[in-house]
């Protein structure tokens, strides 16, 4: 087990990497606590939980808006939750998102813990204080930034993921090693087989050099307005790809990230050599490189993006691998790129 602190205006976290889900109970100091799951990490993981009161929400994306985070307002009112209330949000982003935004704004403010369940939380969506919903089916678009007191990521909850969003998850520790880690990315090239097969010494150095990254920019900038810019490679075009296509969020970062190196090669501040480095390890990681969309149709996504700041959108772009700065890219340069990963027709992806 390794743990890491973050801190911020918003908070401390206590980052539990390697950590079991039998040592939650300790880390509850509240009289009053409540876990937010949905049904699926219920079923598979529930007796693993500590003797607390749970709360499901519901799945998918399409769950993640204010009417979800409504119905667990209504929960803690009849609870009688208070200020020092702790809610601990168990399960992938999806609830990590739900259970951080509604317990940062329920009375101003309840204690919040989480334990993410997917290799995407546990990598990325759980760290950093992030909590937000969906609006009008656009992401994220109501939310704040709070961190959590704590952060448990335990190993074995990943060992009953899916195959395809294992998959997905590691779209987001792609992304991590190419903005800011060339030793991490050089290691997923040697050794992504045996971290797609859950190893434990790889796969908890993977997690851990990835939260790393995470970590060390959020710290230098909370909020936003500079440095944490970098995090979003491959989800400007990837958000637009997951509202046009319903694909899954790493499918749809994945694509995103191919769109952009593109874009990076033509402002030549990308080699093809290190596009092709890019495009080889998420093919091998079965991550898609195209979608099924229409150029116009995902300019027309991009333009509700809330990086955009009337024609011009502010991008993570790459400078090599491990080395990325944010650029500000006029709409009709984006929409130039989009043609190369766009198949015909509209919904899904392509590997």
């Amino acid at each position: 087990m390794r743990m890491m602190e973050l801190s911020g205006k918003s908070g401390n976290s206590k980052i539990f990497i390697g950590e079991s889900i039998s040592h939650l109970a300790s880390l509850c100091t509240s009289e009053k606590t409540v876990i937010v799951t949905d049904r699926n990490v219920r079923k598979f993981h529930g007796e693993k939980f500590p003797d607390f009161p749970v709360l499901e929400v519901g799945l998918g994306e399409e769950s993640k808006t204010l009417p979800a985070v409504q119905a667990l307002y209504g929960k803690f009112m009849e609870m009688e939750l208070e200020r020092g209330s702790m809610v601990i949000g168990i399960g992938g982003g999806i609830v990590c998102d739900i259970s951080g935004f509604a317990a940062s704004t329920y009375l101003r403010g309840m204690r919040l813990g989480l334990v993410p369940t997917t290799l995407i939380a546990q990598a990325d969506a759980a760290i950093g204080g992030k909590n937000g919903v969906n609006l009008g089916g656009y992401k994220n678009l109501v939310g704040t930034i709070r961190h959590p007191e704590f952060v448990l990521c335990d190993f074995s909850f990943l060992s009953t993921l899916p195959e395809k969003e294992r998959r997905c998850g590691f779209a987001e520790v792609i992304k991590h090693a190419a903005i800011a880690d060339a030793t991490l990315f050089s290691y997923l090239e040697g050794n992504l087989q045996e971290a797609m097969e859950l190893k434990r010494s790889v796969i908890e150095k993977v997690i851990h050099d990835s939260i790393l990254v995470k970590t060390e920019i959020v710290a230098k900038d909370e909020y936003e307005k500079g440095e944490r810019r970098k995090l979003n490679f491959g989800h400007t075009v990837g958000h637009a790809i997951e509202k046009c296509c319903c694909l899954p969020h790493g499918e749809a970062v994945a694509i995103g990230m191919v769109a952009e190196a593109q874009l990076s090669v033509s402002r030549k501040l990308l080699s093809e050599k290190d596009a092709g480095r890019l495009m080889r390890l998420l093919a091998d990681a079965g991550l898609p490189a195209k979608a099924k969309a229409t150029p116009s149709g995902l300019l027309d996504a991009m333009r509700k993006d809330k990086k955009r700041e009337s024609e011009i959108v502010k991008m993570a772009l790459l400078e090599g691998i491990g080395k990325c700065s944010i650029q500000d890219v006029k709409m009709g340069e984006i929409e130039a790129v989009l043609s190369g990963i766009c198949i015909a027709g509209k919904g899904g992806g392509s590997p």
